[in-house]
């Protein structure tokens, strides 16, 4: 018994350490995955937002301008998506640099920060929506309202 016994403890003491690095590449691997395709989902939310704000244009140049004057103003400025994208860009470079030689806990860190962003991109998307929706039937009602009106009464159209 004693003659199995001992080269199975053997076998197993070379093979438990083995097991463990494995496993632990394995998490690391998919912690590095998870992080790239974080940082793809973010970069594609911020493209849809820049395409969701080139689509308010329109809208906001029907409403009169003392009143939509902010609201074009934000919609003109790409400076926070640029500055987003940049920061995507350094997630980026931070994987390429030390995805191989990060911690764990390092990782998991970036990993969470970034799902923070995604999460909170896709808010502020839902968000865009939300007022594009709220501002075409605002304008609409406007309009329809603005057309009932005595002519003396109407401000100049901004077409």
């Amino acid at each position: 018994m004693l003659t199995i016994l001992v080269p199975v403890l053997v076998a197993l003491a070379v093979a438990a350490p083995f097991w463990w690095f494995h496993r632990m590449r394995q998490v690391r691997q998919r912690t590095l995955s998870r992080m790239l395709d974080l940082a793809d989902e973010v970069e594609r939310l911020l493209n849809r937002s820049q395409e969701r704000m080139a689509a308010l244009r329109p809208l906001v140049q029907r409403v009169p301008a003392d009143i939509a004057a902010e609201a074009q103003a934000s919609l003109e400025s790409s400076l926070p998506i640029r500055e987003a994208k940049r920061d995507v860009l350094q997630h980026r470079l931070w994987i390429q640099k030390h995805g191989e030689s990060a911690t764990q806990a390092e990782l998991d860190q970036a990993c969470a920060a970034l799902d923070r962003v995604r999460e909170r991109l896709d808010g502020q998307l839902a968000e865009l929506d939300n007022v594009g929706t709220d501002l075409a039937s605002a304008t609409q009602a406007a309009t329809e309202a603005a057309l009932r009106e005595p002519a003396t009464l109407r401000r100049p159209s901004i077409s």
